[in-house]
């Protein structure tokens, strides 16, 4: 049976993603959608506010695709902070003219890098800047959720803790090829959502994206064990593009 693998948890982490409803909104009188969407960039000024206190982040993406039109994706220390995030976005104005279509929660994980006895891992400042990120200032996003296959000889869980640990190894040596290019942020999701890690990349080129997932699915880790659910790709935005991207 396998060996249970402690883990280090960092952020709590909301992809909170939103479609627009453009009939509604454009009918909307045009000093009205203004107030809306002054409200809402006020609420973003206050998460910048967070982030530059480094005591969360918060980034907004316009996603491709009928998925979605929105993702607001949020990192907070406690869960609490997350829910107040979500329902202070839910009492604006402009949160009337927004379809909840997606979200998924889960917290920045590390996995493999517990200290010797006696070493603290989060006094690591390398290991706070990966628990504790501020969301790259990247131009695009990937997020895609994903599991470890149970089903007979392909039970992750039921490998050894040093089988798992060679094979993340490998996997491993294949993302550093895209250092530089593309920055990764993986959170586990066991018992807070549906599947069991949302993996986030990052990268000025979304090419980079189909690159690093179409080579890592030839690592055996992927070929033998992953299971992967949707995949929402968008563009960063600050609030002054968000304005212009409602204007009608």
């Amino acid at each position: 049976m396998g060996e249970f693998l402690h883990t280090l948890d960092g952020w709590y982490v909301l992809h909170d993603y939103r479609t627009v409803d453009w009939a509604s909104w454009k009918a909307l009188p045009r000093e009205e959608r203004q107030a809306a969407v002054d409200e809402l960039l006020t609420l973003m000024r206050g998460w910048q506010s967070i982030e530059e206190k480094k005591e969360g982040s918060t980034a907004a993406f316009t996603i491709v695709g009928q998925k979605a039109d929105l993702l607001f994706m949020n990192l907070r220390p406690t869960l609490e902070e997350l829910g107040e995030l979500e329902t202070a976005l839910n009492k604006t104005r402009f949160a009337e003219f927004l379809i909840p279509v997606y979200s998924y929660v889960s917290v920045v994980e590390l996995g493999n890098y517990l200290p010797k006895e006696g070493v603290d891992p989060y006094a690591d400042p390398v290991i706070q800047n990966r628990l504790y990120p501020i969301l790259p200032k990247m131009k695009n996003v990937c997020f895609y959720p994903m599991n470890k296959k149970r089903e007979g000889n392909d039970n992750w869980y039921m490998l050894s803790l040093e089988q798992r640990r060679d094979l993340m190894r490998a996997h491993g040596l294949t993302g550093r090829k895209y250092a530089g290019k593309i920055v990764q942020i993986i959170s586990g999701s066991t018992g807070l959502d549906d599947w069991e890690w949302g993996v986030t990349l990052f990268s000025d080129d979304p090419l980079e994206f189909k690159k690093i997932v179409t080579e890592m699915r030839f690592d055996e880790v992927s070929a033998r064990f992953g299971e992967f659910g949707e995949f929402l790709v968008g563009t960063r935005i600050d609030g002054e593009q968000l304005a212009k991207y409602l204007e009608v």
